[in-house]
């Protein structure tokens, strides 16, 4: 019987339960977008989930979306990166960068550049800077011969992230970022072969995915997606039809893993969970909702066809989260306003569990 501790086979590792630490945002890079000693030790203390994902980390300066955020498209990032690695191997543990580019969802004040996009339309709501959140900004449209350098810029990274001791890499295409831009029917106007049609809206995600692919192999790339997802005001139509077909094209290039978020109905989600012929890792609970992932939801989405399960919100109070589903021991509740504030309070500060007498 599959259980949240069965073993798994992903790729080339052998995870030893079927528990991801979900990408999360944490803002605790140094300037230049290095790495630090504090993340190796925030990384490394939850090696002992099946896969750790990591924050979001920019693959060009363009495409750095929040302050604080790590990168991996300069030598000295790669250098900064090799500590947290090294730990989390130390651990026994196994992780994958998550490659995020921001597109439209950016500023001037944290790049030095101005924000791109598929079209010339501004993202919903603020968006954070070093002084403060600020409207964001108009971004700039790709022109169509700039879009392959975008794509690349995934690849790029991915094979930074291997010489920086990385086990592979998750393209960021949820959450309202690039990749989820080119997807939207709200964000993408274009006219071009990368807008208006379904079989034009996914060419960019299957651009940034092949490219990955030839430049650190299938079994060292996934791509994390969100159907039907609304933040930073995107809005996707036939969004069963759309992932369907998204997911029709990256199958055949052998990815390690697609990883989708409770964004849109089960219904959707199972028939999702049906077209993909791979290794499936699904984040139960709706992002930025009030709840946190528990073990009967991961039991359910197990039940339903899920191959394994990330867990955010509740990876950041509890380091030893594997042996506290195992034991069926309480998830302590995380302090929300510790999440971006930098420092390593409420970042290396949360205990394991401590057993009385």
């Amino acid at each position: 019987m599959t259980t949240l501790f069965t073993s798994y086979r992903l790729g080339g590792l052998t995870l030893p339960n079927r528990t991801v630490m979900a990408p999360m945002t944490r803002s605790r890079a140094a300037a230049g977008g290095l790495a630090t000693p504090s993340m190796a030790s925030y990384y490394a203390q939850r090696a002992t989930a099946g896969l750790i994902v990591s924050e979001g980390v920019q693959p060009s300066l363009i495409g750095q979306s929040n302050p604080g955020t790590p990168g991996l498209h300069t030598d000295e990032q790669v250098e900064s990166w090799r500590p947290v690695t090294d730990a989390v191997h130390a651990n026994g543990g196994r992780i994958f960068a998550q490659l995020m580019h921001g597109g439209r969802v950016s500023h001037p004040d944290t790049t030095g550049l101005h924000p791109v996009g598929p079209s010339a339309v501004p993202a919903l709501g603020e968006v954070f800077t070093a002084t403060g959140p600020q409207p964001a900004p108009m971004p700039r449209a790709l022109e169509t011969a700039e879009v392959p350098e975008h794509a690349q810029s995934y690849a790029s990274a991915a094979r930074r992230a291997l010489d920086a001791g990385f086990d592979g890499v998750e393209l960021h295409g949820a959450n309202g970022y690039l990749i989820s831009q080119f997807l939207s029917s709200n964000a993408n106007l274009r006219t071009d072969r990368y807008g208006g049609p379904i079989a034009n809206r996914i060419r960019f995600a299957v651009e940034a995915v092949a490219a990955t692919v030839a430049a650190v192999g299938g079994e060292r790339t996934g791509i994390r997606l969100s159907p039907g997802v609304t933040f930073w005001g995107v809005e996707e139509t036939e969004v069963r039809e759309l992932y369907t077909a998204l997911l029709t094209e990256l199958a055949p290039l052998g990815l390690a893993y697609v990883h989708l978020e409770a964004t849109t109905d089960e219904e959707v989600l199972v028939a999702l969970r049906r077209a993909w012929p791979g290794t499936l890792i699904m984040n139960p609970v709706f992002p930025l909702g009030p709840k946190q992932t528990g073990r009967d939801d991961a039991d359910h989405w197990l039940a339903l066809g899920a191959d394994l399960i990330s867990f955010g919100r509740a990876f950041i109070a509890n380091p030893d989260l594997v042996e506290r589903l195992r034991g069926g021991l309480p998830i302590a509740p995380v302090d929300e306003a510790t999440y971006y504030q930098g420092g390593d309070a409420g970042y290396l500060t949360y205990p394991a569990y401590q057993y009385a007498g």
